[in-house]
């Protein structure tokens, strides 16, 4: 005898599990679909996501790239003795200009004060 008797029913070896039921072509053909257009709107999503994300630090670094070039023009200017007016109100402590600066845009006062720390340390050089 080639197979196992348990409970009354023979079992052929090789054969655990469950045997596979009748599987629905048409059924398994929509899920099929269903999935690859979920598969498509995440694919979709994600490209968009990280278009926004390469957008945004391309942003970042041409702001970057335009506070640079300031830097350089105020070292340039400094390098031939003058003095811009920028780096006088940051010297100075102008408190007309920090004033303004901190009712029109928060965000500058650490600029500015990384400004006035980046002065400080040219002058010093």
């Amino acid at each position: 005898m080639d197979g196992v008797v348990v409970g009354g029913k023979v079992k052929k070896p090789g054969k655990r599990g469950r045997k596979p039921a009748k599987i629905d072509l048409k059924a398994k053909l929509e899920r099929s679909r269903q999935s690859a257009r979920e598969c498509r709107a995440r694919k979709k999503l994600r490209y968009q996501y990280l278009e926004e994300l390469v957008s945004s630090r391309e942003r970042a670094i041409c702001a970057l790239r335009e506070e640079l070039e300031m830097y350089k023009q105020w070292c340039t200017a400094m390098d031939q003795g003058k003095i811009p007016s920028e780096i006088k109100a940051l010297l100075t402590g102008d408190e007309q200009n920090k004033a303004q600066q901190t009712t029109n845009k928060p965000g500058k006062i650490v600029k500015t004060e990384a400004s006035n720390n980046l002065v400080l340390n040219y002058l010093l050089c």
